[in-house]
């Protein structure tokens, strides 16, 4: 495109990654750990059902979705996981969005925009007559205050216990920032001005983390806010039960003419995943993530369920906290690389709908280096490494391991993986103590490092650009938000600024093959795979496009 011609908001602005993926949001970390629920309850399964799915096919307008997990909180702005975002995408909107089933962009709140010819200035036109569910009106204003809300260090709206850990790996820490200013020219323009150019940066903006709030209500409620959200989406939050479900409501002004199509949705919390799978059978839910592997001959051969993929755009890994013994030292980490059987655990606990990972980053994003070689499952060669290490007999002391309590789209049974793998350390020599604590718990310890010395987490990419996996995972830019292994290689943070800056698709695809190779030899992180993350639904289920993102509104869903 032209820098000076104004794009629609129904064209694609789609960098070189984008096209390669067909249908390809989150390591899934964060704090937001105040909110953090207080046990865990399973009868909202039933209680959701009677307040809300109509027994008749032609007539329901509620939908119950299961998942493992509560959310972390309900302010896009705070979290990184997953499980948030399934609920803060049904209630905000952000400027732009992916089209459905892709990481293609197209206007959303903002219907058109330009960008100037040396990539430091971008101009959004806003769509007018949009309400935030407050009743307030959304126009540049409210965009610039949460933009320089996140900007701002000091902003008296970062409220306690609170960090804007997606801003950061995005658009740079404070001192570095990507954004320089973001000013509203009028009321339904809004400029931003940058401190250099970022390729992804229209990418960036799509993503459910920067979603826009109303500020008045961010304003009012303060630290409530996390709580008791209020956007511009196709749904109206109503009411959270910690750890049982979150309940939203059809907009009646949203600004998609038909949309949503449902009158209520209800999110509830069903840890097991067979105990899920055993609610979609007996018809008390009506979608559900994270089917069990051993599940899918059952969900196949049920006429009253359907099977349904999300493409796979995604990294699970077990992680190795760097700012501790032995994992300061490079051969404990390949050694411990080497014990990990990846093909075992895939047939184990993935039916095979998985391959294994050798790099941070799924094989269909731009510039995935498939010539780096993996380290193969070899305990003698493990044992042989940690030997070169100083630990002939294995290491002296357990090591806690944090197995992830929750389902995921890369992990669809922490713990079962976990235990696998323990078996193996024991093999070499490396004894791990399990634990498990709550989400919210979890994320927030493991984003501290002060408790774990070894973790599993993942990460569904957010917007079909390498920069989102490798900058925000393994930066040391991300150290404090994303990147829970607190690695730091300033050579790889060279080669990943360049790349955020380069606008060429080869030379970045260079820069981004360079980084794989000295993260390879690094070994922060033992790869595990690249999923393809399976839910199920009602027969009568319409219109849902699942996301390579991992998470998306419900708006277009419907029964028949």
């Amino acid at each position: 495109m032209s820098n000076k011609n104004w794009i629609k908001g129904g064209a694609a602005v789609v960098l070189a990654t984008s096209v390669l993926l067909a249908g390809c949001s989150s390591n899934e970390g964060n704090n937001a750990a105040n909110n953090q629920p207080k046990a865990e309850n399973t009868n909202a399964v039933t209680e959701g059902a009677n307040n809300g799915a109509a027994s008749g096919a032609s007539t329901q307008d509620t939908l119950i979705v299961a998942r493992g997990g509560d959310s972390a909180a309900l302010d896009p702005s705070i979290v990184t996981d997953g499980e948030s975002f399934k609920a803060t995408q049904q209630i905000f909107d952000t400027l732009l969005d992916y089209k459905e089933g892709t990481t293609e962009i197209e206007g959303a709140l903002a219907e058109s925009w330009e960008n100037s010819p040396d990539g430091l200035t971008y101009t959004f036109k806003l769509r007018q007559g949009v309400k935030f569910h407050d009743g307030t009106d959304f126009n540049a204003e409210a965009v610039a205050f949460n933009f320089n809300r996140w900007l701002d260090p000091k902003s008296p709206f970062k409220f306690e216990g609170d960090s804007f850990d997606y801003f950061d790996s995005m658009f740079g820490p404070d001192g570095s920032r990507v954004i320089k200013e973001v000013k509203a020219v009028d009321a339904n323009t809004v400029q931003f001005t940058l401190n250099k150019p970022q390729a992804p940066f229209l990418q960036n903006l799509a993503m459910p983390a920067f979603a826009i709030g109303s500020p008045k209500a961010i304003e009012e409620k303060k630290e409530k806010f996390k709580s008791e959200p209020v956007g511009t989406g196709p749904f109206v939050f109503k009411e959270w039960k910690r750890n049982e479900s979150i309940t939203v409501e059809k907009n009646p002004n949203f600004w998609q003419e038909g949309l949503p199509k449902l009158n209520r949705v209800i999110i509830t919390v069903i840890p097991d995943n067979s105990a899920r799978f055993t609610a979609l059978q007996n018809g008390e839910i009506d979608m559900m993530e994270g089917v069990n592997p051993d599940d899918l001959s059952k969900l196949e051969s049920d006429t009253n369920l359907q099977k349904i993929e999300r493409a796979s755009f995604n990294v699970g890994y077990l992680g190795f906290n760097l700012k501790k013994a032995p994992f300061d030292n490079v051969k404990v980490r390949v050694a411990l690389n080497h014990a990990v059987n990846k093909e075992g655990i895939i047939n184990a606990f993935y039916g095979g709908l998985a391959e294994p990972a050798k790099n941070p980053m799924p094989p269909s994003t731009l510039g995935y280096n498939d010539e780096v070689q993996d380290y193969p499952y070899d305990l003698e060669k493990a044992k042989q490494l940690l030997a070169e290490a100083g630990y002939p007999n294995g290491l002296p002391e357990p090591l806690t391991f944090y197995a992830m309590p929750v389902a995921r789209p890369y992990m669809p049974d922490g713990k079962k993986v976990a235990e696998a793998i323990q078996a193996d350390f024991d093999k070499i020599g490396v004894k791990t103590n399990i634990v498990s604590p709550e989400w919210a718990t979890y994320l927030d310890d493991t984003q501290k490092g002060d408790k774990d010395d070894l973790y599993m987490l993942g990460w569904q990419g957010d917007n079909g650009d390498p920069d989102n996996f490798l900058y925000a995972l393994l930066d040391k830019d991300s150290i404090g938000s994303n990147n829970y292994s607190f690695y730091d290689n300033e050579e790889v943070h060279k080669l990943l600024v360049a790349g955020q800056s380069e606008t060429d698709p080869a030379k970045r695809e260079g820069l981004y093959k360079q980084a794989q190779v000295l993260i390879k030899a690094d070994a922060p992180w033992v790869p595990l795979v690249h999923s393809t993350p399976l839910l199920a639904g009602k027969a009568n289920l319409d219109g849902y496009i699942p996301s390579p993102t991992g998470s998306e509104a419900y708006d277009t869903i419907s029964f028949k």
